[in-house]
């Protein structure tokens, strides 16, 4: 569906400068980006896990969720290469590789998404070439590139184009963009997360992301003031 209008970049930043700007936040992005898993484990504790230390009373499962989900952000600030479909396949085997039927491969039956109650979303099928061509056509396009990565962000979460970690991957993809680009990364605080949540079960029964990218843009940008583009 089309958009209403586009957005424009809030941070300037050189693309090394926003990995080490993301390199720094590691912790609070890994933290915050393991919620998509129900992981509640605290700041702290992440960073121990992170840290290759145990944690006392936290699940195999959520620290094999947060070790991967580090991986996968030393993984987006490391390669200099621009976003390909061949990366969002690689960056989806490293963050779904304990829980995906076939990690970093694209969804090739049906599947669901719980939208609350007895509602659910089903995807439309996931055809390679298409996907290809959508991304293309984005990253070559003449928006600006928090406009490009929200956009990318947006249709992957609702597409569901691989198994599983879909959510993830399609943050990680979006600020492997906004690296690129030097715009600051995307990071939903947790207490809005609830907003948020509801924002995207509304695109997923519209396909119209005018809303919640309305409200990312207006909430979960993030850089330094000093990055900052003044308007």
């Amino acid at each position: 569906m089309a958009e209403k209008q586009f957005y424009p970049d809030k941070y300037d930043f050189t693309p090394a400068e926003n990995r080490r700007f993301a390199r720094s936040n590691f912790t609070k992005l890994v933290y915050t980006n393991a919620r998509f898993e129900g992981v509640n484990t605290t700041l702290p504790q992440t960073q121990t896990i992170m840290d290759g230390m145990s944690v006392a009373g936290v699940p195999i499962e959520d620290v094999l969720t947060i070790v991967n989900l580090k991986k996968g952000w030393q993984y987006v600030t490391t390669q200099a290469d621009k976003m390909t479909l061949d990366m969002e396949k690689a960056i989806n085997k490293i963050v779904a590789a304990e829980d995906a039927l076939e990690p970093g491969g694209l969804r090739q039956g049906t599947g669901g998404v719980h939208l609350g109650q007895d509602e659910y979303f089903e995807p439309p099928k996931v055809d390679e070439k298409t996907e290809q061509n959508y991304l293309r056509n984005v990253l070559s396009s003449d928006r600006a590139t928090t406009d490009k990565a929200l956009t990318v962000m947006y249709h992957n979460m609702r597409q569901q184009i691989f198994w599983d970690g879909n959510k993830r991957t399609a943050t990680l993809v979006a600020n492997k963009i906004m690296i690129d680009g030097g715009a600051g990364l995307i990071n939903v605080p947790l207490d809005k997360w609830e907003k948020w949540n509801k924002l995207i079960a509304d695109y997923y029964r519209t396909n119209d992301m005018t809303k919640v990218k309305q409200w990312t843009y207006d909430n979960a940008i993030q850089g330094l003031e000093v990055r900052q583009i003044k308007v």
